[in-house]
Formats: C-alpha cells, structure tokens, sequence
C-alpha cells in the first residue's frame, strides 16, 4: 500500500491519503495498514482505541486532548459527508506553539490527517451529518483530558462558514482560552 504523506503547516501534523481505487463498481482502499504508516512516516504507533461519531451540520467538536501520561496520537477520518479538521500545537517548547493547521477531511477525499500527542485536535461539521473515525494511541482517561477554547483569538483559527451557528457541547464553549489552558 502506497501512501502519500504531506506534512501541514505544523510539520509533525500530516496529511494521510492512501490509495483508492475506483471503477464503475466504486471504489476500494486499505483504511489502515501499520507496515506502511510506520515506513511512510517513520513512526511505530501502538494503536489501541478506534472511536466513531456522527454529527450534523455545524457541530463543533473540541478542541481537545490528553496530557501525560495518557496523551493520545490520532489518525482520523472523514468515512461520510465532509469536516474541517484542526490540529493546534500544546507543546511548550515547540516553536510552533499555538499555531494551528486545518485540511477538509471528506469522504470523497480519502484523506487522514496525523495528530500527534502534544497537539489539540478539533473539527467543524461542513456537511448535513458526517460520521468521522479515529484511531488513538492511548485509551481515554478522563483525568488526563484537556481542552482549549475553539475560537481563542491567540490561536486564531478561521473556520468555514457553514451557514448556521457552530453548536457547541458545554465544556467546548466553557473551554480555557490558551493562555489558561494546560500544556504540555
């Protein structure tokens, strides 16, 4: 399995598209295959948790994460409708710190975007529903999680306009600004 791998405006954050193909049938592709993430990328990743969420129309999820000892890498996907999709950076000593990057993630595109641990993630729901899949590299530990707020005017990250108001859960909207926020 050929993969393409594009890095984002943060470097560590990459853009994964595998191969598809398609006929008048429709189309087939490989979702996962760790031999050829590990040599595309050159990370060894213990994959151990996949999660599912649908959505609609303007949902904002996140942005979130986990602290160590239980900080999470993600490989997510878009299998149904279409997201906007954002990484922001939560390490200290990055040089990138607070800096985001956002690809549409669809499932015409077949692409994945790589997050790994040190980074917020979040997405905006751009079409009626969109169901989106994602593989970590810890387990869900409530006591470790974290988030920042999604329009925190330091971050500064320009989400689409989907035409309605971005509807929130009450810790995303209650979320800390960075400046408040835990990192890493």
């Amino acid at each position: 399995m050929a993969l393409k791998i594009t890095p984002t405006a943060l470097p560590e954050v990459l853009i994964v598209e595998p191969r598809v193909f398609g006929d008048a049938r429709g189309f087939f592709t490989e979702s996962w295959n760790a031999q050829a993430f590990n040599e595309a990328t050159g990370n060894r990743l213990p994959f151990v948790q996949d999660n599912h969420s649908r959505s609609g129309r303007g949902v904002l999820r996140g942005l979130h994460f986990q602290l160590p000892p239980h900080a999470q890498g993600k490989l997510v996907r878009c299998v149904a409708g279409a997201v906007f999709d954002v990484a922001v950076d939560l390490r200290k000593d990055s040089h990138n710190f607070g800096r985001w990057a956002g690809v549409e993630l669809s499932a015409d595109n077949h692409r994945q975007l790589w997050i790994p641990p040190g980074f917020a993630h979040g997405f905006l729901v751009l079409s009626d529903s969109a169901d989106f899949l994602y593989k970590t590299t810890d387990y869900y530990a409530p006591q470790a999680e974290g988030s920042v707020r999604w329009n925190d005017p330091a971050i500064g990250i320009v989400w689409p306009d989907t035409g309605v108001t971005p509807l929130l859960a009450d810790k995303d909207a209650n979320a800390p600004l960075l400046a408040e926020a835990k990192h890493f």
